[in-house]
């Protein structure tokens, strides 16, 4: 977190009542957020560190809160341009002010927008890359947070794992690749969803907590297009030890 100057004048002048500024340790790069609406979590930087992007290509994220993983892929990749798409103003907003304090109004665009409706906003076969870190929970998993940002955030209330499918295989370019990370639990209705949009899964790793434990996250990349083999990554290890990340998530985070 920091309140320190910034090449575009005091952080302060960013900021609601309410918000913070985190340090991203990529490039410099910092984030507006506001801990009583919705943070973005270990998913999305995972998410970032999973997904290939190549120079001039332009990428899309859908449902992209506060902006993290369009900043996040800037920072990493070659990338030609990121867009952003989200639904909710305020998060939106809080996106696009994070782009203008980091200067990125060139490279990053934050458009307000159903996820329902994206072909219809960007045309189709628009983009060479498309990532999301959707909602995890249909109207069956868990109880909704009564504060409607974190549950539009964690719960299919306004799109559902099929939505994004659907507009994610009408904006991406023939060959173009999907980057998703999800739940485990939903693997088989995920790659039954992906193939029958005709994106076919080609890598998948599995993040544990623990190397004993469980997997509670899937990183996924399917293709437009492409032939039905999967690569089946090694195992992503959060934690060594309780409160101890291993070093492939320290790489991840860039420290």
């Amino acid at each position: 977190m920091s309140d320190a100057n910034n090449i575009h004048g005091e952080s302060k002048d960013y900021l609601l009542p309410g918000e913070r500024i985190d340090e991203l340790q990529r490039n410099g790069y910092k984030i507006i957020q506001n801990s009583k609406k919705f943070c973005f979590g270990m998913d999305a930087v995972l998410l970032s560190g999973f997904v290939k992007v190549r120079e001039g290509e332009r990428v899309l994220d859908l449902g992209t809160g506060t902006g993290i993983i369009p900043i996040l892929l800037e920072a990493k990749t070659r990338g030609e341009h990121f867009t952003g798409l989200e639904l909710q103003e305020e998060s939106a907003d809080m996106a696009r002010r994070s782009v203008s304090l980091n200067g990125l109004e060139q490279k990053i665009s934050i458009v307000t927008g159903d996820i329902k409706e994206a072909g219809t906003i960007f045309g189709a076969a628009s983009f060479h890359v498309v990532t999301s870190n959707p909602p995890y929970m249909n109207n069956l998993h868990g109880l909704k947070n009564p504060d409607l940002p974190k549950a539009i955030a964690r719960h299919e209330i306004y799109c559902t794992l099929e939505d994004v499918v659907r507009e994610t295989a009408r904006v991406l370019k023939p060959g173009g690749r999907f980057y998703l990370v999800h739940r485990p639990f939903r693997l088989i209705e995920i790659i039954n969803t992906l193939t029958a949009y005709k994106l076919e899964p080609k890598r998948m790793k599995m993040v544990h907590p623990f190397i004993d434990k469980e997997p509670n996250m899937v990183l996924i990349e399917a293709v437009k297009g492409g032939g039905s083999m999967i690569s089946v990554e090694p195992p992503l290890i959060v934690y060594k030890e309780i409160n101890q990340y291993t070093d492939e998530i320290y790489d991840i985070y860039g420290y």
